[in-house]
């Protein structure tokens, strides 16, 4: 009977680990945002708290390192290579798999096609605040929010 009850508080641990486990790869740190459909560059009333200030934000072999980046009305972002990987940008993001491409927002930099296949890239100056949502073509699931403020 002991032996059972060992089996038992085993399998509920293992249960518990796995739980766990999920819970923490579904609560990673990031802002939510949410699309606005509209092509235009939408006022954002979240806090930078979750979103690091800089202008440069670097790409994996099929990510960006960090999910956001909050620019200074003014500031160009720099895209830089840690690893070598061919990425093509355009306004829009990711919903699962399905691309979701934007236009342009007014007052936004050129992004449509733009291409890092070298050490950086610049984008910009970006000159208008608001949220601009920046996604790779060619790797599912790579999205950038930008922030200006």
């Amino acid at each position: 009977m002991a032996k059972k009850q060992w089996r038992t508080l085993a399998l509920l641990l293992a249960v518990f680990a796995l739980g766990s486990l999920l819970l923490v790869a579904c609560s990673r740190p990031g802002t939510a945002s949410s699309s606005n459909n509209s092509g235009t560059a939408s006022s954002s009333s979240s806090s930078s708290g979750s979103c690091p200030s800089g202008t440069t934000v670097k790409t994996s072999t099929s990510n960006f390192e960090q999910s956001c980046i909050t620019l200074t009305k003014g500031d160009t972002l720099k895209l830089v290579q840690d690893q070598t990987s061919f990425h093509q940008f355009n306004y829009g993001q990711w919903n699962g798999t399905t691309q979701d491409p934007q236009p342009a927002p007014p007052g936004g930099p050129k992004v449509d096609g733009l291409q890092l296949s070298g050490p950086s890239l610049d984008i910009g100056p970006f000159t208008t605040a608001g949220t601009y949502h920046i996604y790779c073509t060619v790797h599912p699931g790579m999205n950038l929010t930008v922030i200006v403020k």
